[in-house]
C-alpha cells in the first residue's frame, strides 16, 4: 500500500504583520499575543531599548478565544520584509535566528491555554556584548500545535498557524539612517501605429535600507519629457511603511498613459527621516513603425550617398557641379 508523500508548511504570514504600529494586539480570531498589560491591547507591542550585554525581562500573554483548550509552542524570531509586498514577517521556528529572536528566551516553550483564558509567560532578552548598535525587530509567536489539513492533491499538505506580538528592540550605540533607491528600470508597452491604443510602461526599481534603523521611506515617481516638460508627478502608494535595516525589496508602479514619441527619464526620489536618496533611468519613446521609418530611411540615405560618391569623377567633390 502506497502512501502520500506529507509536507508541512508553516505559515510565516502572521497575523501580526499586517498590523501597523499602533494597532490592536495580534490575533487570528482564536488567539491572541501580546505584551502583558492590564487590558487586551492595551499595549500591543514591545518597545524595548537595551545596553549591549544587558538582560531584560517582560512577560507575554497567549489568550485563547475558542471553546475548547490550545497548545501552543513559544519562541523568538527574527523579522525582515517580505519580497512579494515588503510587509513585516518573521522567521519560523526551524529557521536560523541571528537577532532578536536568538536573544529571547521564554521561560515556557510549550504552554496549554484553556478555553476562554489567557496565560502569561516571562521571559528574558538577553542582548550579546558584541551586538550591533540600532534596530533589532523581530516577535514572540505563539505557534498552534494542531496540524490542520491543506489543500487536496498527490502530496498531503499540513498547515500549522500562528500568531505573534511583534517586538522593536533598539540596541544602544550610533544610529545610521541611510538609503538608496538601486536599479531603476522602465519596461514601455507601446502600440505599433501611434494613437491605436494607450500606452503604458512598467518602472521597477529596489529599495535597499543601507542602515542600522528601521525607516518609514516615502517615495515620488517623475518622469520628465523632451526640453524638461513634466510627464508625471505621483507619490507612490504602494512602499512598505517599514523598511527594516538591512533589507531590501523590489518594487514596481505602472505607469499607465505614458508617451509614445518621447525623450526623457524616470527619477524616483525616496525620503525618509534624515534621508533623500534618488534613481533615475532615461528612456525614448519611439513607435515600432517610426523608428522602421526612419531606419529604413536612413539606410536608403546611406547607400545613396555611397553610390553617388563611387559615381562621382576622382577629385570632383560630391555635390559640386562638374565645371563646363
Amino acid at each position: 500500500m502506497r502512501t502520500k508523500p506529507y509536507v508541512l508548511l508553516l505559515s510565516t504570514l502572521l497575523v501580526l504583520l499586517g498590523l501597523a504600529p499602533g494597532a490592536q494586539a495580534a490575533e487570528n480570531g482564536e488567539w491572541a499575543v501580546y505584551p502583558a498589560a492590564s487590558k487586551l491591547g492595551g499595549r500591543p507591542y514591545f518597545y524595548l531599548s537595551a545596553d549591549p550585554g544587558s538582560t531584560l525581562t517582560d512577560r507575554v500573554t497567549v489568550a485563547n478565544k475558542t471553546a475548547a483548550p490550545l497548545t501552543f509552542r513559544l519562541y523568538g524570531a527574527d523579522a525582515y520584509n517580505t519580497d512579494r509586498d515588503g510587509g513585516f514577517a518573521v522567521r519560523t521556528q526551524r529557521e536560523k535566528q541571528t537577532g532578536a529572536g536568538a536573544w529571547i528566551k521564554p521561560e515556557r516553550t510549550r504552554i496549554t491555554v484553556p478555553a476562554r483564558s489567557a496565560v502569561t509567560v516571562p521571559y528574558t532578552l538577553t542582548v550579546p556584548a558584541d551586538a550591533d548598535p540600532g534596530d533589532h525587530p523581530g516577535a514572540l509567536v505563539a505557534l498552534d500545535e494542531r496540524i490542520a489539513p491543506g489543500a487536496k492533491g498527490s502530496v498531503a499538505v499540513g498547515v500549522q498557524r500562528a500568531v505573534g506580538a511583534r517586538v522593536y528592540l533598539r540596541v544602544n550605540g550610533p544610529t545610521v539612517p541611510a538609503l538608496a533607491v538601486e536599479d531603476v528600470a522602465l519596461d514601455q508597452d507601446r502600440p505599433l501605429v501611434p494613437g491605436t491604443r494607450t500606452s503604458s510602461a512598467l518602472v521597477s526599481y529596489t529599495l535597499h535600507n543601507l542602515g542600522n534603523v528601521t525607516l518609514n521611506p516615502k517615495v515620488v515617481l517623475k518622469a520628465r519629457g523632451l526640453f524638461g516638460r513634466t510627464l508625471l508627478d505621483r507619490d507612490l502608494a504602494g512602499v512598505p511603511a517599514e523598511l527594516l535595516p538591512r533589507q531590501k525589496i523590489r518594487l514596481t508602479e505602472r505607469w499607465t498613459g505614458s508617451p509614445q514619441l518621447d525623450w526623457g527619464d524616470v527619477t524616483l526620489t525616496a525620503t525618509a527621516k534624515d534621508v533623500k536618496e534618488s534613481g533615475t533611468v532615461s528612456f525614448l519613446a519611439l513607435p515600432w513603425l517610426a523608428a522602421a521609418v526612419l531606419v529604413t530611411g536612413g539606410a536608403a540615405g546611406l547607400y545613396g550617398l555611397r553610390i553617388r560618391r563611387r559615381r562621382a569623377p576622382v577629385g570632383t567633390p560630391v555635390g559640386t557641379p562638374g565645371e563646363a
